[in-house]
């Protein structure tokens, strides 16, 4: 571990929380190297050390869940290879910090598409929620994204919304819904994506459709009126 890696993991542990860390496990976060920091404590402290692609990949390494969360934020984007994203995944053990990952970093990297698909594909459950989670979060961010990405997303999502595991299922919902909240054409696409949804013969596929349609016929009913 590098000079700087080490003095930020001890900045860290000062900043240790008990009973932040309590409320983590309530959460269904795993705690076992976690230290208990609130995510604006992390993101404060990124500002300050400023992008670093060489501290981010030390910073992973220690496997302090604060640690890697702040890796998310430190790392530059355009020096991500595929090889560092394939390994990260494999570390991922909670939903926070996959979902952090996705939105701090991954979605901004050259290979964020072609990975939501590979990933959405997995069997292993938070690498199949990183295939989802980055279709949401690319949503989110890539306001000039053409519509075709997510057209071939929708029809991802559709295929896989039978798993019934919590943290896959809380994915695909999110990324239809997300996608569905981008423009007109892909809120008429959602919708219809998840009608047919809702018509499959499964416990997981029937609460991912209800829940999204909920929120975008709402939506669409206010953009409309």
């Amino acid at each position: 571990m590098t000079m700087a890696a080490q003095e930020i993991i001890e900045i860290l542990k000062e900043k240790s929380n008990p009973k932040y860390l309590a409320g983590m496990q309530r959460f269904g976060i795993d705690s076992s190297k976690a230290l208990g920091i609130p995510l604006p404590e992390l993101r404060k402290l990124a500002k300050e050390i400023k992008r670093d692609h060489d501290l981010a990949i030390e910073l992973w390494k220690t496997g302090f869940h604060e640690a890697r969360i702040l890796a998310s934020l430190v790392d530059e984007p355009a020096m991500v290879t595929e090889n560092q994203i394939d390994d990260w995944v494999k570390d991922f053990n909670s939903w926070d910090l996959c979902d952090q990952v996705c939105g701090n970093l991954f979605d901004r990297t050259p290979f964020a598409i072609a990975k939501a698909k590979e990933f959405s594909n997995r069997e292993e459950e938070f690498v199949k929620r990183t295939g989802f989670v980055l279709m949401a979060e690319y949503a989110v961010h890539q306001k000039k994204a053409p519509d075709e990405i997510f057209i071939d997303f929708l029809q991802i999502i559709e295929h896989k919304a039978c798993d019934d595991r919590n943290f896959v299922k809380k994915a695909v919902n999110w990324a239809l819904r997300q996608i569905g909240k981008r423009n007109a054409n892909l809120m008429q696409r959602a919708i219809q994506t998840a009608e047919r949804i809702a018509l499959q013969n499964c416990k997981a596929a029937k609460w991912v459709a209800s829940n999204a349609l909920i929120e975008l016929t709402r939506k669409a009913s206010a953009t409309n009126s």
